[in-house]
């Protein structure tokens, strides 16, 4: 049923063409029994010492922002067969940063001690299981005494499992090697026993409070899916008045709610229907093996989505066993093109909107970090494990805790040689941890910013640890679904309300937002390239591409500066200079004659001046295949992260735009167009 009225009226009831499925049964397969389906919470006190990672930086301080790269390294995170899910994450347990960590469990140090940010970055759910697998090997209860602003996504999955997670700063404060801690997992009660203190961690809202207590996401995923086998998803959009005093955000959470009474409000958790729940070969497997504990096979997956982009064209045996779970699962429920994206065919933040699947006023919860990308498309897109996932095409729906909004209002013109990268790098250098979890909202009244630029802001609201990205509905948003021949979307456009509240708000002048270079090993740790450009940093290796940085007008903007350098006789790239498209259809587009270019095509520019365009795929933006850094190597990339041992143990990753990259790659040094000698021109270089 579809109900519309004029122009500037929002519809009272909406339900969107064969959007949200409802289940579909299998024939022949018994529901399971509707029970709990879990031990429940133990209750028996915990007892331990202290495990604690110092800051070797700073003599006497916890270590803050261990990221999930740290916790799982990339090379640890597959899993060869759903029967040894764990294996390898156990083995990869912090294998760089504490390479005895399984053997100091073991001997008793299970209340492991960290300072602030722990688990932010990748949205892994391998860094949790990984360390309860451990715990469990070792025989003790782990317990995670941490300081404030734990990952948001690291959190959820850390709650989803079990794994008790304190975020407790003054506990993570006073604590000291050899001393003693006991932990009472039912009121939550944390004790220093060598200090005698007693301290209290943040506390869980009640949605949580009561799936911690029915034994995690498992438990309470058996009992909601003999619920949700009976409903049909209905999306309603809530009513005029209260659309005024809501974010866009929270209107498109209001409108997917599974339950009707429940408010949308800053810190209380609920559940909402999705969309597209959407994972990769990494993710899928953990999500595959949720499903299947929940469903007992009665359901096919509901909004299903899995696209291969992280471990294949590796070469090793292990990745592909761990890609064939993926593919066997696709057949076997009948997931094909667009959902089930083969080797190739994309990374999946760009290749999901590039299908069709992504619409404005849609919720997407992917099982990756950078699922906020959906964002640039005026649909809410977070990152939840594979766990929330699994519980999601079982069920329909996943459970999300608003945070606290933020509006980033944008002004002015873009300055030469700027992009979206540059901004979102302003954005990340200026916040200093300050946006931490919370909800961007992004108002660009002008509509200056591309599409392109736009998804790399969103995708990066990742590493600036927002809960979300939001570019709500506009000119720019229309024309980008118009020129894909999609004209009837499914939703109404939505922006905030005259009278949402933000918790705060700045405006960005783009006109001053210059070419940056983020230097190791932070996002955040962003300087001017002019200014960069002037220590001659030399690099190992060049890459474009990515899910942030990988589309048409990325690689185009990057053939540009080529091409005018090649013109006063800088022709040739003196390290390696890699390019990754962030789609197949990006990489046959960029093989298209291009008027921009004189008629050359993107790819023939980039390749003259020894350019190698790959597959599309992750690759070394997170250390895997044949150009993942190795010790002591140095690359400037397009890519989003730059934390250390990301793209390679050893190596050192700068981050900039495809313009500076390129750039760089004729220099031999890190630096913008402008060392170049080329003079800025918006008719020859803006978009």
């Amino acid at each position: 049923m579809t109900e519309r009225k004029g122009p500037n009226r929002r519809p009272r009831f909406y339900t969107p063409p064969v959007r949200i499925q409802a289940a579909r049964r299998k024939a022949g397969v018994p529901l399971p029994a509707a029970t709990g389906g879990g031990p429940g919470l133990p209750t028996a006190t915990v007892h331990g010492e202290a495990l604690i990672f110092w800051d070797r930086a700073r003599p006497g301080k916890k270590r803050d922002a261990i990221d999930t790269d740290q916790i799982t390294p990339s090379a640890w995170c597959v899993s060869e067969s759903l029967d040894a899910l764990d294996r390898r994450w156990k083995e990869g347990a912090f294998r760089y940063l504490m390479p005895d960590f399984r053997e100091q469990v073991a001997s008793g140090k299970n209340f492991v001690v960290a300072g602030g940010r722990f688990g932010i970055g990748s949205s892994r759910e391998m860094s949790p299981a990984g360390l309860l697998g451990v715990a469990a090997d070792a025989g003790v209860t782990l317990v995670l005494v941490l300081g404030a602003g734990v990952g948001d996504i690291f959190r959820r999955n850390a709650l989803n499992l079990g794994l008790h997670v304190l975020e407790c700063p003054d506990a993570a404060r006073d604590a000291l090697d050899g001393h003693r801690f006991s932990f009472d997992p039912v009121s939550r009660e944390l004790v220093n026993e060598s200090l005698g203190r007693t301290y209290r961690p943040q506390p869980l809202t009640r949605r949580e409070e009561e799936q911690r207590r029915a034994g995690g996401l498992f438990a309470v995923g058996r009992r909601r899916f003999g619920d949700s086998i009976g409903s049909a998803p209905i999306i309603r959009w809530p009513e005029p008045r209260e659309a005024r005093r809501l974010t866009a955000t929270e209107q498109i959470l209001h409108a997917h709610r599974v339950k009707r009474g429940e408010a949308v409000a800053p810190g209380r958790t609920i559940e909402v229907y999705a969309d597209l729940l959407p994972a990769s070969d990494g993710t899928a497997p953990l999500a595959i093996h949720t499903f299947r504990e929940i469903t007992a096979g009665a359901i096919h997956p509901r909004q299903a989505a899995i696209a291969n982009d992280h471990f294949v064209f590796t070469g090793r045996k292990a990745d592909e066993r761990q890609t064939a779970i993926s593919a066997r699962f696709a057949a076997e429920e009948g997931i094909g093109h667009p959902w089930f994206a083969t080797p190739g065919d994309g990374i999946f933040h760009f290749y999901f909107p590039e299908q069709g699947l992504v619409m404005p006023g849609a919720f997407i919860a992917g099982a990756d970090s950078h699922s906020r990308a959906y964002g640039a498309y005026g649909a809410v897109g977070i990152g939840v494990g594979s766990t929330a996932l699994g519980f999601g095409w079982a069920t329909g729906s996943v459970f999300v805790t608003p945070p606290p909004a933020r509006r980033v209002i944008f002004t002015g013109t873009p300055a030469p040689w700027s992009s979206g990268k540059d901004v979102v790098l302003r954005l990340i250098a200026g916040w200093d941890g300050a946006a931490a979890g919370d909800s961007i909202e992004f108002a660009d009244p002008d509509a200056s910013l591309p599409i392109s630029w736009r998804n790399t802001i969103a995708n990066m609201m990742a590493e600036a640890e927002a809960w979300n990205g939001l570019f709500p509905f506009d000119g720019r948003t229309a024309e980008f679904y118009r020129r894909r021949g999609m004209k009837d979307l499914p939703y109404p456009a939505v922006h905030a309300g005259a009278s949402a509240r933000f918790a705060a708000e700045q405006v960005l002048d783009l006109g001053a937002v210059v070419p940056l270079v983020a230097l190791p090993s932070a996002p955040g740790n962003a300087h001017p390239a002019e200014e960069v450009a002037a220590a001659r940093l030399p690099f190992d290796r060049a890459y474009i591409g990515s899910c942030t940085n990988g589309s048409h007008d990325d690689l185009l903007a990057a053939a540009l500066v080529i091409r005018a350098a090649r013109e006063i006789g800088r022709d040739e790239t003196r390290e390696p200079f890699v390019i990754f498209p962030g789609s197949r259809t990006v990489k046959e587009q960029i093989e298209r004659p291009e008027p921009r270019l004189g008629g050359e095509t993107i790819g023939d520019v980039l390749r003259s001046v020894g350019g190698q365009i790959r597959d599309s795929w992750c690759g070394p933006c997170f250390g895997q295949g044949e150009d993942a850094l190795g010790p002591g190597m140095r690359a400037i990339t397009s890519f989003n992260r730059n934390w250390e041992n990301r793209m390679g143990r050893g190596g050192e990753g700068f981050l900039a735009s495809p313009s500076v990259v390129a750039s760089s790659a004729l220099l031999g040094y890190i630096g913008p167009p402008s060392e170049l000698g080329l003079a800025w021109s918006p008719e020859h270089f803006g978009g």
